[in-house]
């Protein structure tokens, strides 16, 4: 625990109470690495993993962009000077998304009345709750979820971008992307009372001057759209010619822009090489903090 905690951005998650027959189930958390300068590595998913014997070391489980695990481990790897630490894959393990088919659901009960017996763990997502429940497990099959529709990767990107969720590399580019402008705050992946980590100093300079003029903001485009889709980085411009922010990552019609705040209600367009132009509309997700 005191290893991670010195690299990122949040509290670690703790088990829930045990009933004394059986171990605490694991609880997930979000948080970011980040580098010296302040901006975002790598954004993780944490799991505090379930300890079958007392006296057995806590374990965590970090869930992290599958193109970056090898430089995760890596960074990890120069930290562990002189601690007691260990740090293997397992890719034994399959991560699956279990969405939510209404915001009501998404604050209900999980899905999984009886676990299957391989599975390891089942969390809600602490991002937000229109990101319903991971589930991580040996097992494959939509047997595993009871009353389930069996989507693809394609449907979990677009109902993220949709929710205006980033994730990933492509949503967080390493060594670019601000935490805070990427929403780290609304997403309950950052703590502000926690001891000193890596990057800390920026990121609660910034917190505490209350200023943050740009966010990531979930964009819907319109018009047609070049085949090989928008370019990451394009500009996004005003009516008048006026640079209001970038394009940064999607899928189809829907992705996500960083954007001033005080542009976002304007029209807004992006021009392609084709020298066409698409309309792009960005909104305000109903998970954020109403005090923006």
């Amino acid at each position: 625990a005191p290893f991670l905690l010195g690299l990122l951005t949040n509290e670690l998650p703790l088990p829930g109470p045990a009933d004394g027959a059986t171990p605490p189930p694991a609880r997930a958390g979000y948080a970011h690495f980040l580098n010296v300068q302040g901006r975002t590595l790598y954004d993780v998913l944490v799991y505090r993993l379930p300890e079958c014997d007392c006296s057995e070391v806590p374990a965590f489980l970090l869930e992290c962009d599958r193109a970056v695990l090898g430089a995760l481990q890596t960074h990890l790897g120069l930290y562990k000077i002189r601690r007691k630490v260990i740090v293997e894959p397992c890719p034994e393990l399959c991560v699956w998304s279990v969405l939510p088919c209404t915001p009501v659901e998404a604050y209900g009960a999980a899905p999984l009345r009886e676990p299957a017996k391989r599975t390891t763990i089942l969390a809600r997502d602490p991002r937000t709750g229109c990101m319903g429940w991971r589930l991580l497990t040996q097992d494959k099959g939509l047997a595993l979820v009871s009353s389930g529709q069996l989507g693809d990767l394609r449907d979990y990107h677009r109902h993220r971008y949709q929710h205006g969720v980033p994730e990933g590399v492509h949503d967080l580019p390493p060594g670019v992307a601000l935490p805070l402008e990427s929403n780290l705050a609304f997403m309950n992946g950052v703590s502000f009372s926690k001891g000193c980590y890596i990057g800390q100093e920026l990121t609660a300079r910034t917190h505490h001057m209350g200023v943050i003029r740009k966010r990531l903001f979930p964009v819907r485009l319109s018009g047609p759209l070049p085949a090989g889709g928008i370019t990451p980085g394009s500009l996004v411009l005003t009516e008048s010619g006026q640079a209001a922010g970038k394009y940064r990552a999607g899928q189809g019609d829907v992705g996500l822009a960083l954007l001033r705040s005080e542009k976002i209600k304007g029209p807004l367009h992006i021009r392609t090489s084709e020298s066409g132009r698409v309309a792009l509309t960005a909104s305000v997700p109903d998970w954020w903090p109403t005090a923006k």
